[in-house]
């Protein structure tokens, strides 16, 4: 490892780009300044605003903008109480007075959902006392967010937040498994360039939630094919992307070939350092042999697993000029991790410290003689031993 000269970024643009766009929906609300947030809602779905990495500018407006509320509500739920519904209250007078608003409906829809949510999740694990009167609250808080958006539509107003967040309130639903993916589909169009949403289509696509195996290999064809201009094959990738880090049996109906196509596509079409991390820590951690499992699977499902596991080397040596370690600590954690997280600092050395035994396991003979592996803008490059 220590012949790995890598150089690492413990803040990246992307970490730096979402928190302007958190802070400043946090600074606005705060200050009540509803019409100015609503007019950077409204530009940033215009104009379709990102962070480097692909991350919706809007809805980290808008998740910045009730962070206070819903801060307040978890750490209720945190200590075992009923959140006090002051804070969601005062956000409903704010919607009053900004009637016809969907910036602000939405900012207090969400805000909602997320209290409900982790109401729910609570009650789910024994937090707080599961009965008729939590499941009533949990219930009002999910209808009155359902409620709030029904006015708009998002293909009307060209806001794919909107659409966002009507996808997020289908798991609050009857049946929503009848509307994943026609919702998904919508959203995708009116925004292909976000990825985010093609990982949570994939990712609700799974039998354990909302599909099947084989609508998750349909919808992420279908995807790759209506975003073919924009992504070529990389949507299909998208899609599969966070189904195979929480579900092994995925493999079975995955295209090795066709994903490898997308991993190639989306480097060549996205140059940025923290999408090269990210897929190269999935290749790296997420489909390394080793990998526990739940269960057996097919040798074939092994046989596809190796192959993109293989995709590390030409990752490496073609895309990545800078370690970007949050990124490889994120995927080193179980789906659904529920307790409280290490300190950033932590974090920040678990991530540098698993992305360079990577590299270092896969460049083991290269550098068993002495010499190291070097990374720059320029490409990776072999130094000899002194």
């Amino acid at each position: 490892m220590k012949r790995i000269i890598l150089p690492s970024l413990p803040v990246s643009d992307e970490e730096m780009a979402r928190a302007t766009h958190q802070d400043l929906g946090l600074k606005l609300a705060r200050q009540e300044q509803w019409d100015a947030f609503s007019e950077r809602i409204v530009y940033a779905d215009d104009c379709r605003l990102a962070t480097p990495g692909g991350e919706s500018a809007s809805l980290l407006l808008a998740f910045g903008a009730r962070g206070d509320v819903v801060a307040a509500a978890e750490d209720a739920i945190h200590d075992g109480a009923a959140p006090d519904m002051a804070g969601i209250e005062a956000l409903e007078e704010v919607l009053e007075e900004h009637r016809g608003s969907h910036a602000v409906a939405l900012v207090v829809a969400l805000a909602h959902f997320d209290i409900g949510w982790a109401w729910q999740i609570a009650t789910t694990e024994g937090d707080l006392p599961a009965g008729p009167d939590s499941a009533e609250r949990i219930d009002s808080h999910f209808q009155r967010a359902a409620e709030l958006l029904a006015p708009y539509d998002p293909e009307e107003l060209d806001a794919p937040s909107l659409a966002a967040a009507k996808c997020a309130l289908l798991a609050t639903q009857p049946h929503p498994d009848r509307r994943v993916a026609d919702a998904y589909e919508k959203l995708i169009d009116l925004d292909p360039d976000c990825q985010r949403h093609m990982r949570a289509l994939g990712h609700y696509l799974l039998p354990r939630y909302y599909g099947s195996y084989d609508q998750l290999e349909l919808e992420a064809r279908r995807t790759a094919a209506r975003t073919g201009d924009v992504w070529a094959s990389g949507a299909y990738t998208w899609v599969y992307l966070d189904a195979l880090a929480t579900d092994d049996a995925a493999l079975k109906r995955l295209d090795a070939e066709y994903f490898i196509e997308g991993l190639r596509n989306i480097l060549a079409i996205k140059r940025d350092q923290h999408v090269t991390n990210q897929l190269a820590a999935f290749c790296a951690i997420t489909m390394a042999p080793d990998r526990p499992r739940p269960a057996p699977l097919p040798e074939s499902c092994d046989q596809k697993r190796a192959l993109m596991h293989e995709c590390l080397d030409w990752i490496l040596a073609e895309h990545l000029q800078e370690l970007h370690p949050l990124v490889w600590s994120q995927t080193l954690m179980a789906p659904g991790l529920t307790p409280a997280l290490p300190s950033r600092r932590a974090l920040v050395s678990k991530g540098r410290q698993a992305a360079l035994r990577a590299i270092a396991l896969r460049f083991a003979e290269d550098i068993a003689d002495g010499s190291s592996i070097a990374f720059s803008s320029s490409g990776m490059y072999r130094l000899p031993a002194l």
